[in-house]
């Protein structure tokens, strides 16, 4: 195995990596590459030679990596591991992966390799986890300086904050070439889900989601008045705004979106403004090894 650490990113500890790493060695050779600029991750994966390839680090980490796989054209034939260490790690989450480093560790020995989907943008960007614009992103750029002291608690304070600021974008939105938002009517957030949270497991953006499945899902809220906008950010939580009036909620291939400037978050790293993007979903784009009790490692 070739094992990737960046001791810049989120919570990566010293002590958790080296009993992650001394739990993989049980199963034979492992090299450990500490990658702190994008030519150290060229030289790893020009060095990787067929060897499963783990990621130690959170949401962020694993999209930089997948990121590079895909632009080289590696990302299908290129087996994956991942060790939790990040912020939020929603990912690992939506996919039963331990948050516990040993047990991560010990699972990904014993675990499945399952092809998962992968979405990208027309940028040559990827996205594992989820992708949003708008409110949610507004909340990443706002908790993005609390990070460092608050970890996790940096999240939900983030989006008080842009709670109370945003007002909503004029923005058209299409899901498989069907008009879902025509620029009329403010939108609030449009947010893509390959799995289920975002916000370090504080909100259930995609609650249904799946990267085995085949589709995206999307939603789509206008709720920008103010009662509107906490209503939205309660039922965020729970899963349960798809329910609500004034969100669509569906699944697509191809989600396109265009209007006033807006952020991007995909995987907590954020770009932009821009004023338009197009996401497509790619099925079995790439390989993760998963635990083989992971519920989907057996769908």
């Amino acid at each position: 195995m070739l094992v990737l650490t960046n001791e810049l990113a989120g919570r990566t500890e010293a002590a958790a990596v080296q009993q992650a790493v001394d739990v993989l060695s049980t199963a034979g050779r492992v090299e450990r590459v500490t990658c702190s600029s994008a030519d150290d991750l060229e030289r790893a994966l020009d060095s990787r030679s067929g060897r499963t390839l783990v990621v130690v680090g959170g949401d962020g980490s694993l999209h930089t990596t997948l990121r590079r796989l895909w632009q080289r054209g590696e990302a299908a034939d290129c087996v994956v591991g991942l060790i939790p260490l990040g912020t939020g790690n929603d990912f690992a989450r939506g996919v039963g992966i331990p948050l516990d480093p040993v047990a991560a560790a010990h699972a990904l020995v014993s675990g499945v390799v399952t092809p998962l989907d992968l979405i990208v943008d027309d940028a040559d960007g990827v996205v594992v986890n989820a992708v949003h614009v708008g409110a949610g992103a507004e909340a990443a750029l706002a908790a993005r300086p609390l990070k460092p002291w608050l970890k996790i608690a940096a999240f939900p304070i983030g989006a008080v904050l842009a709670g109370f600021r945003a007002k909503g974008w004029r923005l058209r939105v299409r899901v498989d070439g069907v008009r879902v938002a025509s620029g009329r009517r403010r939108v609030l957030m449009v947010g893509l889900s390959n799995a289920p949270s975002i916000a370090g497991g504080t909100a259930l953006l995609g609650p249904d989601a799946s990267p085995v499945d085949g589709r995206v899902d999307v939603t789509v809220s206008f709720a920008t008045g103010p009662l509107a906008r906490v209503g939205y950010a309660w039922a965020l939580r729970r899963g349960a705004h798809p329910a609500r009036e004034d969100v669509r909620q569906l699944t697509g291939r191809e989600v396109a979106v265009a209007g006033d400037p807006f952020w991007v978050n995909a995987d907590g790293e954020l770009s932009g403004p821009v004023t338009a993007r197009t996401w497509r979903l790619v099925p079995a784009a790439w390989q993760l090894r998963l635990p083989a009790d992971s519920p989907t490692a057996s769908e």
